[in-house]
């Protein structure tokens, strides 16, 4: 139309009755764009076939697809553009993207990549397309309501559980040897080169007149209790995730690391006050029971309250129990009084402290100082990194195990640790 504007007053100019010319022009754009319209596929056509339902995992990316048709193949355009919308913890990509048509439908792939658990939903789908001629824009919107609820990412404990405990795995944890070690005795054998001569039984040797060593085997039963952090500093994010999250991941990790090895694991949430608490639970059921639990565990506004949840943990326990508490420390109060509420029950108990590490404030104390903003963040930031190393070196004189890892490996480490102390007879 625009186009056709200066040709039309030109006309108008040049002779009298030219200035019917604009009129019929715009006519004529007008009866042409209807055109466009009535011949390209109407909106009753387009169909949205059943969606399936969507999973979604904190952390972990996926796809939903949607599959659109037209029930007159004949009319459908080449190509369709579509977005989609939803809840914001879904971390849903829903920039509008460009489709070819095919002969069997409109195969659609969202993006998404959740940040935090928690219910959420695919709201709405936009689709439009041009007619024919490219003239027209005809547009239809589908009201989904789509439940999408995040749950724990079950997949990545699944996953990391096979690469640990597979017998060729090139990498990982140790493997766990069941027999010639621990401190639970498991039969006599032929003394044999090799073995550790404090194992010879001197007795049973001089009876069967023959060099006879003790076998012992790694003693199981043991309670691994996991202690998670949900306060305010455990829901801020680290590498993409919620701290909490990967305590969870980690936690789920390590629960059935110990089940597998005949111990029993039990979880036990917290922030301003206990939150859930599982107790030490064994048996076939204990991890799935132990993964509900898990997904209950809420984000939280509170300031972590130490003193009242190791007092309560260690009233619950009946018997000497590892402590696996999941943290961060970031204030040096709050730390202070976790260390006075921790000395008590490592009288008893055993405990490992998982930490992760903060690699934006390492990077802001490596970073070149180039103006004097980054000077003042680069002193910050070391502040805090050694008021941290500080509670730790604390914790450590104090008896306690110290497993301080890149957020992306704490589940290993932990099992690791975990292997370690098992190893060592610590348990």
């Amino acid at each position: 139309m625009a186009a056709g504007a200066p040709v039309a007053l030109l006309a108008g100019v040049l002779t009298p009755a030219g200035w019917l010319a604009g009129p019929l022009w715009i006519a004529a754009v007008v009866l042409l764009v209807s055109l466009d319209a009535l011949t390209s596929s109407s909106r009753e056509g387009l169909i949205l076939d059943a969606p399936d339902p969507v999973r979604a995992a904190v952390g972990r990316p996926g796809v939903v697809g949607l599959t659109l048709r037209f029930a007159s193949p004949g009319r459908a355009p080449r190509a369709v553009e579509a977005a989609l919308s939803g809840e914001q913890r879904l971390g849903l990509d829903n920039a509008p993207r460009l489709v070819a048509v095919a002969e069997n439908g409109v195969a659609l792939a969202f993006p998404f990549t959740p940040a935090r658990r928690g219910v959420a939903s695919l709201d709405e789908l936009w689709v439009r397309w041009r007619g024919p001629m490219g003239l027209a824009w005809k547009q239809k919107t589908f009201s989904l309501n789509l439940p999408a609820p995040v749950l724990t990412d079950l997949q990545w404990v699944r996953d990391q559980a096979v690469r640990l405990f597979a017998r060729d795995a090139e990498f990982g944890t140790r493997t766990q040897l069941e027999i010639g070690e621990g401190s639970e005795f498991q039969a006599l054998r032929d003394y044999q080169t090799g073995m550790d001569r404090r194992a010879i039984d001197w007795k049973q040797s001089a009876r069967h007149s023959a060099l006879m060593a003790k076998e012992f085997r790694t003693e199981r039963n043991h309670n691994v209790l996991m202690a998670l952090d949900c306060g305010r500093a455990a829901c801020e994010p680290v590498g993409g995730m919620p701290r909490i999250d990967r305590f969870i991941h980690a936690g789920l990790l390590l629960s059935y690391a110990c089940l597998r090895g005949g111990d029993r694991a039990g979880l036990f949430a917290f922030d301003s006050r206990p939150r859930l608490s599982t107790g030490a639970l064994g048996g076939v059921d204990a991890f799935r029971t132990l993964q509900t639990v898990a997904g209950r565990i809420d984000y939280s506004t509170h300031e972590t309250n130490y003193t009242l949840a190791l007092a309560t943990l260690s009233g619950q326990l009946r018997r000497r129990s590892l402590i696996v508490v999941f943290t961060d420390f970031t204030d040096p109060t709050a730390a202070e009084l976790m260390l006075e509420a921790l000395a008590p029950m490592l009288k008893r108990h055993l405990a490992l402290f998982v930490v992760l590490r903060d690699e934006e404030l390492e990077a802001l104390t490596a970073a070149a100082p180039e103006t004097p903003e980054d000077v003042a963040r680069a002193v910050v930031a070391a502040t805090l990194l050694r008021e941290r190393e500080t509670v730790l070196g604390r914790l450590r004189r104090m008896g306690a195990h110290i497993v301080d890892t890149p957020a992306d490996r704490v589940g290993p480490e932990v099992v690791n640790a975990y292997l370690d102390l098992k190893r060592r007879d610590l348990l």
